[in-house]
């Protein structure tokens, strides 16, 4: 062999060797480890497998699963709502829908649901693939609800299946959606769909909604309505203009504005006229037979906690079938309208006088022992007002807050700015105005009417009495105010968007609330520091489900000490302060009033050892959600919480504890604290007339009131409830030495 043919021999034999990474042995080195078994053909074979036997199984799928028959109409049952003695109270759940054929719908009402619902809906085969696939992974992972529905998977979902979340009912949807795509035309599927969806209001159908949102048959509907509707179906609850709340409103509106650019987007709909269209307003709701006066706003309360306990959808709730006991004592619901009626609604005249038009009551009343609600008012009824007052969340609870701000205090063994224990016979600078210590925030609030208190200090217990802006603007400054709003959120109330937690002015109630949770946020002082979170539902059950009801009464949510001593310090504004209009030797109370900024609002908080009641008046402009000045009312001046509400209040409690042995506050942990003397450095001022002099340190130190017993010396501190009807002159500051300004609601 010549050396030719030996070199293209060598040459055949390395490229026959196989090829190894350079391990230290050259190119002769092996696979080793995990890399001998995932290769990249190994990889992408397992995944084509996979997709193949996915695809197999959906073919299973679509053999095995059948086309079920659609849900009867005749199996849909009332709820059945009853009183705690037993008694009905109503029925509600029957079937409100009309059936329509595709032809009545106007083409833009068509055509602005599949907008905003499924744009593909006349060229897709029924099915959305990769919403699906979403849809499970986020059932499967518990990241929420499955989506990603096209029309045809709706209809289906409303039609033949039910609105269970989950991979099993998902699956089943799919299949049946491929099968009804090749049996139906596409306007059959939407004519299904538009007649089976919930609306809201009671609604099946596009028709029932028609008439529930605009009083018009379907045919009548103009282009911005049935943009609204199919805006309103994705979430009826929170969508319906005449009860939604600031964010719901801010919502419908980016899904009514889609509902039009997707149009523009699908050339449906001209880019000018686009420009002129403008979300219109539904009518008021009305009442369904039988839901008038106070019923329909109990069933609003008892529906919306059984869906927060069961998880369930509006739409199953109206399935019926259910029996649902509720907390409410027909004799206090009865004793709490009539006391509405007699001390606010037959003081007003609503139809020519404009502030009376623009006033609304909610009231909620609670056993403290087992947190039931024994009563509530919504309002006058849900065909003038739809939405219920009690459970509202647009206003704010004003100087009700305050005694949570004390609690926060007690409960974190807080200090002044001097270093001296928060307790209710501290001393703060009532000097309105008076720029508060230690924040970043600059804040200065001024009282009520610029009164100036104390002389110019006085006692958490005198301050509480009058309701003294500036001592708790200081006191959650020197509590923090992060840690009151951990105490707010401990005692029941809910964080809601716009309640910052640094920010000292949230000591005036500046967070929204409504009767409901600040009924809880009492009754919880009133239970010696035990959680209530109030229920109106006693027990609810159904053929195929019975619920396990939520504890109303929990653990300590702060030390007894803490709620016995605010106990102890709101007796005093019953009996010697801005509650004294409830003082009855009836029984014994502790409570306290809240009046907002432009007084807006007035709330009166208060409690008896045996019952717990809020009541709140807002101003509201009719037809609208606007927030208007309750002044004026009845013909009188300023609105406080000491007037109408504390009113009604009283009257409600004595009608409820009639024939009741009513007894004492158990307040034997309540610790009010010694005696301070102030000084120099415990409140520095910008006002003259707050400055300190040995004789008024003297002065002060000797006259210290008794916390609960009495209020300030009645020349420096406001002592006597003024009269509601009459309005002081704003321009001018009360001189304390002469007259007793207003009392601070």
């Amino acid at each position: 062999m010549g050396r030719a043919e030996a070199r293209k021999a060598q040459q055949r034999s390395a490229r026959r060797a196989p090829r190894g990474r350079a391990t230290g042995k050259g190119r002769a080195g092996k696979r080793t480890g995990i890399r001998r078994f995932f290769t990249w053909k190994k990889i992408l074979g397992a995944f084509f497998g996979m997709v193949l036997l996915g695809m197999g199984a959906l073919v299973a799928l679509y053999f095995y699963v059948d086309e079920p028959d659609p849900n009867a109409d005749a199996i849909k049952q009332s709820n059945v709502y009853k009183y705690a003695d037993g008694t009905i109270m109503a029925r509600d759940g029957a079937m409100n829908r009309e059936m329509v054929p595709i032809s009545r719908v106007p083409k833009d009402v068509k055509t602005g649901f599949i907008a905003i619902e499924n744009k593909t809906f006349y060229s897709d085969r029924g099915v959305d693939f990769i919403g699906v696939a979403r849809g499970l992974f986020n059932t499967v992972t518990g990241k929420g609800k499955a989506g990603g529905s096209t029309i045809t998977q709706q209809y289906v979902k409303n039609f033949y299946l039910n609105q269970d979340q989950t991979p099993t009912r998902k699956l089943k949807e799919l299949v049946i959606s491929l099968k009804v795509d090749r049996r139906l035309e596409k306007d059959q599927v939407l004519e299904g769909y538009l007649n089976t969806s919930y609306f809201g209001r009671g609604a099946y159908g596009i028709q029932a909604a028609a008439q529930a949102y605009y009083g018009v048959d379907v045919d009548k509907l103009t282009l911005e309505q049935g943009a609204y509707l199919a805006a309103v179906l994705q979430a009826p609850s929170d969508y319906d203009l005449a009860t939604a709340g600031p964010n719901g409103t801010r919502l419908v509106k980016i899904r009514f504005n889609g509902v039009l650019d997707n149009m523009v987007e699908m050339k449906e709909l001209d880019p000018e006229k686009r420009k002129q269209l403008q979300l219109p307003m539904p009518i008021k709701p009305k009442a369904a037979p039988g839901l008038e006066g106070q019923k329909g706003y109990l069933k609003q309360a008892a529906d919306a906690e059984l869906r927060r306990q069961t998880n369930m959808t509006t739409q199953e709730l109206q399935a019926g079938g259910w029996e649902i006991t509720l907390n409410i004592d027909p004799k206090k619901q009865a004793a709490l309208e009539k006391a509405v009626q007699d001390e606010l609604e037959a003081k007003l005249d609503r139809k020519d006088r404009p502030v009376d038009a623009s006033v609304q009551a909610g009231a909620t009343s609670v056993d403290p022992k087992t947190g039931a609600v024994v009563a509530m008012y919504g309002g006058t009824g849900l065909s003038d007002h739809w939405a219920s007052n009690a459970l509202r969340q647009d206003f704010q609870p004003g100087s009700t807050f305050k005694p949570i701000v004390l609690a926060s205090a007690l409960e974190n063994k807080s200090t002044t700015h001097d270093g001296k224990p928060i307790t209710p016979n501290a001393l703060y600078d009532g000097t309105s105005k008076r720029p508060v210590v230690g924040s970043d925030t600059p804040f200065a609030p001024q009282n009520q009417d610029n009164a100036n208190y104390g002389d110019p200090f006085l006692t958490v217990q005198a301050a509480t009495n009058s309701s003294v802006n500036s001592v708790y603007a200081q006191m959650i400054v020197d509590v923090g105010p992060p840690k009151v709003k951990q105490t707010a959120l401990e005692l029941g109330m809910k964080d809601r968007p716009g309640w910052p937690a640094d920010k000292p002015a949230m000591s005036l109630g500046t967070m929204s609330a409504n009767t409901l949770e600040m009924a809880g946020v009492y009754a919880t002082f009133d239970n010696h520091g035990k959680k209530v979170s109030p229920t109106i539902i006693k027990s609810a059950k159904h053929a195929t489900r019975v619920p396990k009801p939520t504890e109303p009464v929990g653990g300590q949510a702060i030390s007894r000490q803490t709620a016995d001593t605010v106990t102890k310090v709101l007796t005093g504004v019953v009996n010697d302060g801005s509650g004294k209009a409830v003082k009855s030797s009836a029984y014994e109370a502790a409570g306290k009033t809240g009046t907002t900024e432009s007084n807006v609002a007035a709330w009166f908080t208060a409690y008896t050892p045996e019952l717990v009641t809020v009541v709140a008046m807002f101003g509201e402009e009719p037809g609208t959600a606007k927030q208007v000045t309750l002044t004026g009312t009845a013909g009188g001046g300023r609105a406080g919480g000491s007037s109408f509400p504390a009113e009604i209040w009283k009257a409600y409690t004595l009608a409820a504890l009639k024939g009741v042995d009513t007894g004492e506050f158990d307040l034997s942990e309540a610790k009010m604290g010694a005696s301070q003397a102030p000084t120099r450095s415990s409140s520095p001022s910008s006002s003259s007339s707050s400055s300190v002099t040995p004789s008024t340190t003297a002065s002060q130190s000797a006259t210290t009131p008794d916390p609960g017993k009495s209020s300030p010396n009645p020349s420096k501190t406001p002592s006597k409830t003024p009269d509601p009807s009459k309005t002081p002159d704003p321009t001018k500051t009360p001189d304390p030495t002469k007259t007793p300004p207003i009392t601070i609601p």
